[in-house]
């Protein structure tokens, strides 16, 4: 089996080589190890400390074009070049290459096609008590909107087998680790993970300003990515919510235009009964429309898949 560890840079050039050194030389299984870099608009040397180590594959976009879009670019390059596995680690040596080998032996025993990292976030030393509440509330709603049962949903660091990066279609700029979750579950993808320690992040993330401000960005994706999935259970619920509410107020209306003299009036509950009415029947329509685009997305994706499929093979 071949493996490819993609790295993605941008302006790295004082941390990259410390990751490179660590990087395993040899896996159990894996008959041969590729190393791949996509320096994502970098404006420092880290295409020549990436040259001088002798990376395999030196991807560049021109200008940075964010996580979303450098899975796609990486992914591609992946499969044009057999890889059985992709692995994708982290520029800046917080994470212990000594785990790659475990994390990869689900996918060579063929028991998961995605696994991640579980960085255990509530024992990390150097997360605080509000970022280590905030991991935990978003892995959790993560969670139950992905259908999935895994601790560290957000972690960016995972392997993927060839069959799941046949199948996923990131759609997002920002990231792809939302996207690729609630993906997997839809397709049928089976996720593991293996728990690992973490070291000290060598600097700031320079894909968000801070946690807030990676959850805002996060939560975008993550409402579109479920609304184009499963429509049906979004409308649904909305629509549930205002034929109630209007139901309510009709029935509120019919008890006192029944039971107590005309002249009372109530016609406001009529009236608001009707508003509540037409946004529930508004929602009803869209839920069909939206559950017919989901359809056509799958068929769309099967097509996808069997001409990738053609392509790469």
């Amino acid at each position: 089996m071949k493996i490819i560890i993609q790295i993605p840079c941008y302006n790295e050039e004082e941390t990259l080589l410390s990751v490179l050194e660590e990087l395993p030389k040899k896996i159990k299984w894996i008959s041969k190890i590729e190393t791949q870099i996509i320096d994502d608009g970098s404006s420092d040397k880290t295409i020549k400390v990436a040259s001088n180590f002798w990376v395999d594959y030196i991807l560049k976009h021109k200008i940075n074009s964010w996580l979303g879009n450098a899975f796609r670019t990486w992914v591609d390059n992946a499969l044009k070049n057999w890889a059985d596995i992709l692995v994708n680690t982290d520029w800046d040596n917080q994470y212990p290459w000594k785990y790659i080998s475990d994390l990869v032996q689900p996918i060579i025993e063929e028991k998961a096609d995605i696994v991640m990292w579980n960085r255990q976030t509530s024992k990390i030393s150097h997360f605080s008590i509000i970022k280590k509440f905030f991991q935990w509330l978003w892995s959790f709603m993560v969670r139950f909107l992905s259908w999935t049962n895994v601790p560290d949903s957000v972690s960016w660091f995972r392997a993927y087998s060839r069959e799941s990066l046949l199948k996923l279609n990131v759609t997002s700029d920002f990231s792809y680790a939302v996207d690729t979750l609630i993906q997997a579950w839809n397709k049928k993808l089976k996720i593991a993970d293996v728990i690992i320690t973490t070291n000290k992040p060598t600097r700031p993330s320079r894909l968000f300003k801070n946690i807030f401000d990676h959850m805002n960005k996060t939560a975008q994706i993550l409402m579109r990515v479920y609304a184009m999935y499963n429509p049906l259970r979004i409308f649904f619920s909305i629509w549930t919510i205002f034929f109630i509410l209007g139901s309510i107020w009709i029935w509120r209306f019919m008890y006192y235009y029944l039971t107590i003299d005309w002249d009372t009036g109530k016609i406001q509950s009529l009236t608001i009964s009707w508003v509540l009415l037409i946004i529930a029947i508004q929602f009803y329509a869209m839920w069909i429309i939206w559950d017919l685009i989901a359809k056509n997305r799958k068929l769309i994706e099967d097509d996808l898949y069997l001409s990738k499929k053609r392509y790469y093979e």
